[in-house]
């Protein structure tokens, strides 16, 4: 019997879909408030490229959301999303305690939904999970419009020294 259902196609959150911009101040220090960081979360604006790429991989895919973002902030984050029109689609976030770099923790998961069905994108802003994920077979769209070079290197050191997000 064939497998009719959608491949997935798995997207991050920040920097991906939500503009980290107004918060990422809060890594930048030392030491970090990943605290103030998380609780601004919810006023994310929404990045429009990531709207756009969402909406119209929701036609076709079974849409994953892959967040580094801790369990705790599952209701804010998923009132986000829904209050910001993205698509229906499971969200998948990092235990409270787990500080793993965002590289292992989401090609883990990657290897997971893959055991399910075909995973047939990956959207993410993070050019260590995006190399780890093509290494590893995995079709990627890198999502540079989130952060500017300024940014960028605060929220990557974060994702992989720290595993905050």
């Amino acid at each position: 019997m064939p497998d009719d259902r959608q491949p997935y196609a798995v997207l991050d959150i920040d920097a991906t879909l939500s503009d980290t911009s107004e918060r990422i101040h809060f890594l930048a220090k030392r030491p970090k408030d990943w605290d103030s960081f998380f609780a601004q979360a919810k006023e994310d604006a929404v990045l429009d490229e990531g709207l756009a790429v969402a909406t119209t991989l929701a036609a076709d895919h079974e849409i994953v959301y892959l967040t580094g973002r801790p369990e705790r902030l599952r209701r804010d984050t998923l009132k986000w999303l829904k209050d910001n029109g993205f698509p229906d689609g499971t969200v998948y976030m990092r235990g409270n305690t787990d500080r793993r770099p965002s590289v292992v923790m989401k090609l883990g998961r990657l290897k997971r939904l893959a055991e399910d069905r075909p995973v047939a994108v990956l959207v993410d802003d993070d050019v260590k999970v995006c190399a780890a994920a093509e290494k590893a077979g995995y079709t990627v769209m890198r999502a540079d419009w989130g952060l500017d070079a300024e940014t960028q290197p605060t929220l990557f050191d974060a994702q992989e020294s720290e595993g905050r997000t």
